[in-house]
C-alpha cells in the first residue's frame, strides 16, 4: 500500500467526500496546488473550480467547488467549501446556459459591480465545465 493521506470536503450543506487519496489537485487563489502525503502545512482560500482526487488503485474523483478554504497538515487534508459538487452531480446544460448569460451580460454597458459579478458568474460556469469535461475525459 503506498503513502496516502486522508481527505475530507465539506460544503455548507453536507461532507462530500471523507477517505484516503494518494494525490490533490485544487485551484488556490494564486494558481493550481499539488498535495501529496507529507505535503507541509498550508493554508489557501480557494478558486472556483474543479478538486481532483488521486485514490488508490488509480482511481479518479473530480469535484466542482465554488470557493473555500484548504488545509492541509502532513497526513490530512480538510476542504471547506462554500458549495461543493460531485462533477458527476453537475448540469452541462445549464452550466453551458449560464457562462452564455456572463458573457452576454459582460458585453453590455454596466457598472463597475455589475461588471465584476458578470466576471465571477463567468468564471463559476467555465470552472463547471471544465470539471464535466475533466470527468467525460476519464
Amino acid at each position: 500500500m503506498g503513502m496516502t493521506m486522508h481527505v475530507d470536503i465539506v460544503s455548507l450543506e453536507s461532507k462530500i467526500f471523507s477517505g484516503r487519496a494518494t494525490a490533490l489537485f485544487v485551484t488556490g487563489k494564486v494558481g493550481e496546488l499539488g498535495i501529496y502525503p507529507g505535503h507541509t502545512q498550508l493554508l489557501s482560500s480557494l478558486k472556483p473550480g474543479q478538486i481532483r482526487l488521486e485514490l488508490e488503485g488509480k482511481k479518479e474523483e473530480v469535484f466542482y467547488v465554488k470557493g473555500g478554504l484548504l488545509e492541509v497538515q502532513p497526513s490530512m487534508v480538510t476542504i471547506l467549501a462554500d458549495t461543493a459538487v460531485r462533477a458527476e452531480d453537475l448540469d452541462q446544460a445549464a452550466a453551458q446556459e449560464a457562462k452564455e448569460h456572463a458573457e452576454k451580460r459582460l458585453a453590455g454597458k454596466q457598472t463597475d459591480f455589475e461588471y465584476a459579478k458578470a466576471s465571477m458568474e463567468l468564471a463559476e460556469a467555465v470552472a463547471q465545465l471544465r470539471a464535466i469535461q475533466k470527468l467525460r475525459k476519464k
